[in-house]
């Protein structure tokens, strides 16, 4: 973990040069035979009057489709929600449950943006540089860019361009449902970051590393309330 991209007692202003300067260190192709087994998947779970944010990270074998690895975190919220500045808000919550994991995966999937973003550097991009580790944007919702229409079976896709730029892909995991958008993290191409999220997709509309990773953080929230 790089501790020089953990700064996180930062303005709005100060984050978004920070993201700036960070997309240097950024790296669009994935690493030579890469071939990843294991997929884990990072999400947040919030409570409106709560000022402690739950963190969870599911890890899953492809092959098996199975959760071979679980860690969780409970953090107090330091930054406010500001669109595209969401890796500082939700990055220092993510960070003690990685530190947590006893198996570590080959690829993290975060419940956000990655390369699809105003300054190409979201969620995805910024915890890939942190860990250390090849990662993958899945957001449920578009920050920035327009795709053609999609068909509507499972595969269907779409290049997601912005400003002329191809920065990510949308994609339908499950018929007749609403896409993805897919877009790289770091260490990691389009092409590569759709077969991943296509690898660990099972029948819905998110692939299993979220919803996983969201069925856990989501039973740590609810315990967190009962205990408040």
């Amino acid at each position: 973990m790089d501790d020089g991209v953990a700064r996180w007692n930062v303005t709005v202003s100060e984050a978004v040069a920070l993201q700036r300067e960070l997309r240097d260190r950024l790296v669009l192709h994935s690493p030579p035979g890469f071939a990843p087994r294991l997929v884990a998947g990072a999400d947040i779970s919030l409570d409106r009057d709560d000022p402690r944010g739950y963190a969870g990270i599911a890890v899953i074998d492809r092959e098996t489709m199975e959760t071979v690895d679980e860690a969780t975190a409970t953090a107090a919220l330091g930054f406010p929600y500001v669109p595209g500045l969401l890796s500082f808000r939700e990055l220092p919550l993510v960070e003690p449950a990685w530190a947590r994991l006893r198996v570590r995966p080959d690829v993290l999937v975060f419940d956000g943006q990655g390369y699809a973003h105003p300054r190409r550097f979201g969620l995805a991009c910024h915890g890939g540089v942190l860990f250390g580790v090849p990662s993958v944007g899945c957001a449920k919702t578009l920050l920035v860019g327009t795709h053609e229409p999609l068909g509507e079976e499972r595969g269907a896709r779409a290049e997601l361009v912005d400003r002329g730029e191809v920065v990510g892909m949308a994609i339908r995991l499950r018929a007749n449902t609403k896409p993805v958008y897919v877009s790289p993290g770091h260490l990691m191409d389009v092409a590569t970051a759709v077969e991943v999220v296509l690898a660990v997709s099972a029948g819905y509309r998110e692939p299993e590393t979220t919803r996983r990773a969201h069925r856990l953080v989501n039973r740590l929230r609810v315990a967190g309330r009962e205990f408040r």
